[in-house]
């Protein structure tokens, strides 16, 4: 792997904060709501060699609480509020010379209960399908919105308990990750969209455990690559909340890297891993935001084989807080500023210069790390550690 410095200076506190910057699975398009002040339009930005956006406004403006995501084949699915309904429809640029610019394709409706709250969940890996999580203090809702052919919103599973996070856990878009609340523990569990559904829509065997690090412990996850099985978790298990690693499929416990305990990465956020990287998980590359989303976010680049963060000044008008990672290790920052209205810049994790050699004799009573349960629903899911 070949050192590229980053192309970029630091953000300024005088930057607006970003809105909500989503990018498909396969780095084909993303898609963010643009405009300024109440005038907000979907905006779609084509990814690749040549990076452009295409404004997708309607005769009426969006809403700021509506949430865009896209599809691979290039259309973009808009989540809005319309009275008591949660609404759902695809926009797409019709290229006609007159009339209106944006062409939308109704979907459906979800309807509005109070206390229960519809959010998108994150772009589908096949690219054709997404979905949404209904939220309730008792019990959540996985809707399939677009792709699967049946016209209208569908209920694929149903889980008991207050659900949230979202982490796809493999390349077809069948095993979702979510972090379930019960009896006032956090525990991630693996629900498979593609198993029965009873009569009442609701989900019974397809939801397992995934993390049980410890018995009361609060073990979300918050990334997740399919190709080599790394996983990227947050848990109090050690004592405090702290940023962990392990890999999918395998019964070795979690690390939690000294590294991550560095001032400013306690509250880090993994955006990106880098894919590609199916025997050697270790080596894959971490893109973690450190900071809340907006101007004064940072960034901070990390190996699970390495021993050290890398900190990096993030580029002017960083969107989001989020990123997407090649598999030839080269990591894509998207941004937005008056002179440059659409941007990618991009940079490369170096290698790692060997450790030190310790020449003093290890602690007699070293920490060890917390075991992982392994759960079951037809594949291996515990994890395992490579460090």
């Amino acid at each position: 792997m070949t050192v590229c410095a980053i192309e970029t200076t630091t953000a300024t506190p005088a930057t607006p904060a970003a809105a909500p910057f989503t990018i498909a699975a396969d780095g084909s398009y993303a898609a963010r709501l643009a405009g300024d002040g109440e005038a907000l339009y979907a905006e779609r930005w084509t990814l690749g060699p040549e990076v452009y956006a295409v404004p997708l406004p309607l005769a009426q403006p969006e809403e700021a609480d509506s949430e865009v995501l896209p599809l691979s084949d290039g259309r973009v699915l808009i989540h809005r509020r319309v009275a008591d309904r949660h609404a759902f429809a695809l926009l797409y640029p019709t290229g006609a010379a007159a009339g209106p610019r944006t062409g939308e394709l109704p979907l459906g409706s979800v309807g509005a209960q109070e206390g229960v709250r519809v959010r998108l969940l994150p772009p589908s890996p096949d690219g054709s399908c997404a979905f949404a999580l209904a939220v309730s203090d008792t019990a959540s809702t996985v809707w399939q919105v677009a792709g699967g052919g049946a016209p209208g919103p569908r209920r694929v599973a149903r889980i008991p308990g207050r659900c949230s996070g979202g982490v796809w856990l493999d390349r077809t878009g069948r095993m979702l990750a979510l972090d379930r609340t019960s009896d006032g523990v956090t525990k991630a569990v693996a629900v498979d969209l593609a198993g029965p559904v009873g009569a009442e829509g609701g989900a019974g065997s397809e939801v397992s455990p995934l993390l049980q690090i410890a018995e009361g412990s609060d073990d979300r996850l918050l990334l997740a690559d399919p190709d080599s099985g790394l996983l990227l978790i947050r848990s109090d298990a050690p004592g405090q909340p702290r940023l962990g690693w392990g890999v999918l499929g395998s019964s070795l416990p979690v690390r939690f890297p000294e590294c991550l305990r560095a001032q400013g990465l306690a509250d880090a956020v993994p955006f990106a891993v880098q894919p590609g990287q199916a025997l050697m998980p270790e080596t894959c590359g971490v893109a973690l935001r450190t900071g809340p989303p907006g101007p004064a976010a940072g960034l901070a680049l990390w190996r699970p084989a390495d021993r050290h963060v890398l900190r990096l000044g993030p580029p002017v008008g960083w969107l989001g807080g989020t990123g997407l990672w090649s598999r030839e290790g080269r990591l894509h920052l998207p941004y937005a500023t008056p002179e440059v209205p659409c941007g990618i810049l991009g940079t490369i994790l170096p290698v790692a210069p060997p450790p030190p050699v310790r020449l003093d004799p290890p602690p007699e009573s070293a920490p060890r790390p917390v075991p992982l349960q392994q759960a079951p629903l037809g594949r291996p899911t515990a994890v395992r550690s490579r460090a």
